[in-house]
């Protein structure tokens, strides 16, 4: 058994916020390309108005977790940030750091351990598209 450090990044294309995507398939192949068997994947998304969770990728709790996350920080709110910076994104900010920008996912046998009904997803809260760069550390042994 080898002990492995592998780095990389994935890039994601979200639309506005809150946008949802399964991002299970692409970090996966990041373990498969490590080629840990056994150890743990962290990633992070880069930038802070996105965040990482999981989630059953299915379209009604997907819905039902965007209608949260506007719930949490309404877009429609007055925001210390937009005073500075007009730029209408105070909510995507607080929305991001409520979730927060990582994940750390089990690897066992090569596959990320997840339960059946468990997907890794990408958040992008910012009020405009955004294509979302999210890094990937593996650790563990070959």
């Amino acid at each position: 058994m080898t002990p492995v450090i592998y780095c990389d990044e994935i890039e994601i294309s979200m639309e506005k916020g809150p946008d949802i995507i399964d991002a299970t398939g692409r970090l996966q192949a990041v373990v498969n390309a490590s080629r840990v068997s056994n150890g743990s994947l962290h990633a992070t998304v880069i930038g802070s108005t996105g965040s990482l969770t999981t989630i059953e990728y299915e379209p009604g709790v997907v819905e039902d977790l965007k209608d949260a996350i506007s719930r949490l920080a309404p877009a429609n709110l007055v925001y210390k940030h937009e005073l500075a910076w007009h730029d209408g994104n105070g909510h995507s900010h607080v929305q991001a750091a409520l979730l927060g920008p990582s994940l750390t996912v089990p690897v066992r046998g090569g596959n990320l351990y997840l339960g059946t009904w468990q997907q890794a997803v990408m958040i992008n809260h910012d009020n405009r598209p955004r294509t979302r760069k999210v890094a990937v550390t593996i650790t563990g042994t070959a």
